[in-house]
Order: structure tokens, then sequence, then C-alpha cells
């Protein structure tokens, strides 16, 4: 036996040369600590997996959901009614003066005659008189009484894109039609009447 081997000591344990033995921890006691551990991370998973399922079948999951969903307006139709509020009259329910203010001849006449083709009353034709001849720069001027500013004239306003409407005292229903050095030809009738239908026709509620 050795003299490094202590009183007592032999068989596998017996130190022989200049080697100790060396002496480990029991390995059993880190397997617990991991099984701890593992446990308490287990255990933390299935709280929070508890957690969510009631979260999901809890009144607060309905209101979350609601809360993310857009809301529509209420877009239900108001009664409209069958007709505008201020109804316009007619195309032949006016009649129109038709006058040159150019120095191009019978642009008077071919209008009258086009205005009376799509439903107007024709009344006088000829020049313009002195205050607008040859001092109409635009496509032409609508003039009439106060009262025809929103009514006879907005209807004649269809049928020449450009023109000016201007009230003076008259006292006639009848209406100006005075052609500007701009004009060249009324507007096409198809987009006229169009024109004419949008203004007429009640306005649609808006949500």
């Amino acid at each position: 036996m050795s003299m490094l081997t202590p009183p007592g000591m032999g068989g596998k344990y017996r130190i022989t040369g200049s080697k100790y033995p060396r002496m480990r921890r029991p390995r059993h006691r880190r397997r617990i600590v991991l099984a701890a551990v593992a446990a308490v991370v287990a255990l933390g998973l299935a709280g929070w997996g508890t957690a969510q399922l009631i979260d999901v079948f809890s009144g607060d999951s309905t209101k979350d959901t609601t809360a993310s969903e857009p809301t529509t307006p209420d877009c239900t139709p108001s009664p409209t009614p069958t007709a505008p509020a201020h109804a316009l009259p007619r195309p032949g329910e006016i009649t129109v003066n038709v006058y040159n203010a150019t120095p191009r001849g019978g642009l008077a006449k071919t209008t009258a005659d086009e205005l009376r083709k799509r439903g107007f009353v024709i009344g006088k034709v000829g020049n313009a008189p002195e205050t607008y001849d040859k001092k109409v720069p635009g496509a032409g001027v609508l003039l009439g009484a106060t009262s025809d500013m929103d009514s006879a004239l907005t209807v004649l306003g269809t049928q020449l894109k450009g023109a000016t409407p201007k009230a003076d005292t008259r006292k006639t229903k009848d209406v100006d039609l005075i052609i500007g050095s701009a004009f060249k030809t009324l507007n096409v009738q198809k987009d006229a009447d169009q024109a004419l239908a949008t203004l007429s026709a009640p306005a649609a509620p808006s949500c």
C-alpha cells in the first residue's frame, strides 16, 4: 500500500503512484434541478394557454372583435320629392328673342331655327341693340327679368355653353339670347337634353 493511501481505504480507491482519485458530484442532483426547471416552464405555459382560452370564450373577445369591424353609416334613403323644389319651365313655355352682336351675318336666324327645333318659342330675330352690338366678347349673353334667372335663363343656358346670364328691368316673360363674338354653335342637342334632364331631376340622397 502506498504511503499516500489514507488508512482504511483500499481496493479501487487505492492510490498508486502520483495520481489522486477524481471525486465527482452525484449526477442525480443535476437531474433533479433540470426536472424542477422543466416543471416550472410547463406550468407557466399551461397557465398562459388557459388564460388565452378564457379570453377567447369570454365576453371581452366579442367586444374586441366588434370594435375592430368597420362600421357602415346608415344610408337608409330618406323620402325624396317626386319633383324638384323649384320646377323649371319646359322649352315650349319659354319665348326667346335671338340677337346677333357679331359682324357675321345670318347667325341670329340659324340659331333661332335650331332653338325652334328644340322646342323653344321664338320671338324677335335680328341684330343686337346698340348697347350690345359688337360688345359681347364671349359666346353670348342671356337677358331676362330677375325672376327668370333661376328658371327660364337656366333652361336656355343648357343650350349654349359659356353664355353669361344677366337680369334687366323688363316686365315681360320673354328672354333674350345675344350672340357674342366667341360663338361657334349651340351645344349638341343630346348634351343639352342631358343637362336639362339633370337640372329637372330631384337630388339623390347622399350618405
